[in-house]
């Protein structure tokens, strides 16, 4: 089963989810935010992203730039967006073995290869 990390005030994530029921995709949506991930789903989601710990972390927000945090430091990436959830890029696609960060939107369709 496919689960999308998922903010639905993203226009992006909204776009992502779209896509994908589009194709009539078993998905489990989970609002990150309302649900926060801990640092043992974190580690386990960075070990199935295809892209480093840089790239799940939104810099431009406020608490990420206070934090003074290295976002090429695994350790330091992860207990950042455990104190802040909203920090963590949007959406996510997870199928159990990979992970696709949705900008754009259709790179999350890798997983369906």
């Amino acid at each position: 089963m496919l689960t999308l990390l998922h903010n639905p005030r993203c226009s992006k994530s909204r776009e992502t989810l779209a896509l994908l029921e589009e194709r009539g995709l078993d998905i489990r949506v989970r609002r990150y935010l309302e649900e926060p991930l801990d640092e043992a789903e974190l580690r386990a989601l960075l070990s199935r992203l295809e892209a480093g710990s840089a790239a799940l972390v939104r810099t431009n927000e406020s608490e990420w730039k206070t934090l003074g945090a290295d976002r090429d430091d695994p350790e330091q990436v992860i207990q950042a967006i455990v104190a802040h959830p909203r920090i963590m890029q949007r959406p996510i696609a997870d199928d159990g073995q990979r992970a696709i960060i949705g900008r754009p939107p259709e790179d999350v369709l890798s997983l369906l290869d």
